[in-house]
């Protein structure tokens, strides 16, 4: 069976300095690490910061990663600390241009640190016209985006979340279809979590990039793997007899939002890490 390279991301270890991560997620014996460039917040990649020194940002990255015999796992593009700050379906039309032109930036950034792609959030459905419009608008800006990462060789994805425009299983196939050059990355947590059986999951899992997996169950974004409803072991099989080939991901995080300070990180990631072994060996 093949086995599939497990990386982790640096907002898992957020108290910790970026160098700090990167060390504790080799001491892991995981083979990436995710960048999680968030706006606005106490990250430790914030795309405002990159902005001003693409170049610079990205050689302190490079170091980091090859102190900690990591590869780039994925770019994780997060604007801001809430979804409606350049999200890239705004009605605004100088919004999206401005959501086109950071893009553009953790574009070349991720390219220069080696990563094979880069991840960003879809859009919301915008309470004041039709989601088929917000989708619509959605579709077309993630198209320009897949075709602004393909110039520097990146392959590109989104993460259909909660409380995005797409939502459901049903959702995200339709945006898809919709966006030419745009996959997933696939984290169940986000379908899970508002009660949708993990079965109407496994359809999106061969327009999946890159995969995001931890403990989830129905109105827990995040929990220990002991409590979740999600059969990782068999996400992994199927993964590997479909011949997926990228990275997945253990992301679990400790914030105050959605009950996400309720978990030991480090044991669970360990624990989730054996599981993912043991299905892979």
């Amino acid at each position: 069976m093949t086995t599939i390279p497990l990386s982790c991301g640096d907002h898992t270890f957020r108290l910790l300095s970026l160098e700090q991560a990167a060390r504790l997620i080799a001491m892991l014996d995981l083979q990436g690490m995710d960048v999680a460039a968030s706006g606005g917040g106490d990250a430790h990649v914030r795309p405002e910061d990159v902005r001003t020194d693409v170049a610079g940002w990205a050689m302190t990255v490079r170091r980091c990663l090859s102190a900690a015999g990591l590869r780039p796992a994925d770019v994780f593009l997060i604007p801001w600390t809430d979804f409606e700050t350049l999200a890239p379906n705004s009605p605004d039309p100088d919004v999206r241009a401005e959501s086109r032109a950071l893009f553009g930036e953790m574009a070349d950034f991720a390219a220069r640190i080696g990563a094979p792609g880069i991840t960003t959030l879809p859009g919301l459905h915008w309470p004041d016209e039709s989601h088929r419009d917000s989708l619509h608008r959605a579709a077309e800006e993630l198209t320009w985006r897949a075709q602004r990462a393909a110039a520097v060789e990146l392959r590109f994805s989104i993460e259909a979340h909660v409380g995005s425009v797409c939502a459901t299983p049903e959702a995200a196939l339709d945006l898809l279809a919709l966006a030419s050059g745009v996959e997933l990355t696939l984290d169940y947590s986000h379908f899970v979590a508002q009660g949708v059986e993990p079965e109407r999951v496994h359809r999106l899992l061969g327009h999946a990039r890159h995969v995001h997996v931890r403990g989830t169950r129905p109105d827990r974004l995040q929990c220990g793997l002991q409590h979740s409803t999600v059969d990782y072991g068999d996400v992994a099989r199927r993964l590997c007899a479909g011949g997926y080939e990228g990275s997945i991901a253990i992301e679990y995080l400790w914030a105050d939002w959605q009950h996400m300070n309720e978990c030991d990180t480090v044991s669970e990631t360990i624990v989730l890490r054996d599981l993912l072994r043991a299905q892979m060996g």
